[in-house]
């Protein structure tokens, strides 16, 4: 069984969400099943079709959770102390091509959101940055190119 790493708030986002899903989700579900099944004729009723569809998904999403969580190695990153770059890391680089500042968090695949800088532990620049120090530049070869980045702070918690 292969562990998959998760910060704490990670794997808090993920138990708020499948409380969800088994509660209110399962719930809304099941009263649009109630209320197609009114509608009489099951066969040719695209709103018992899709309403059991959602269910279908809801129970999938459910069964995935469930499986990442059973799985988890949750990290707290402000227990780490470290001076190279590893899973929960605060990395400020200096993107050399650019010449622009950018703040990536290194999480685990489930927490990862580029809009709000975390970036996933099996990312390429993840992959290029792990077991680096301050100072080091470092190439990351990505599905857009080849990029410079010189590593200006490592940062936990």
């Amino acid at each position: 069984m292969q562990r998959v790493p998760m910060t704490k708030a990670g794997a808090e986002a993920l138990r708020k969400e499948l409380a969800w899903l088994k509660t209110e989700k399962r719930h809304q579900i099941i009263r649009a099943i109630e209320e197609a099944r009114a509608h009489g004729d099951l066969s040719e009723n695209a709103e018992y079709h899709a309403a059991k569809e959602d269910q279908s998904l809801n129970e999938s999403r459910i069964a995935m959770l469930e499986d990442r969580l059973a799985r988890a190695q949750v990290i707290d990153p402000a227990e780490i102390q470290s001076d190279k770059i590893v899973f929960g890391a605060t990395v400020r680089l200096l993107d050399l091509d650019k010449d622009e500042e950018v703040i990536y968090h290194i999480v685990g695949e489930d927490e990862a959101d580029i809009g709000q800088q975390k970036i996933s532990v099996t990312s390429p620049i993840a992959r290029a940055l792990i077991g680096r120090e301050e100072g080091d530049v470092t190439v990351v070869r990505a599905p857009g190119g080849e990029r410079e980045y010189e590593i200006t702070e490592i940062s936990y918690g």
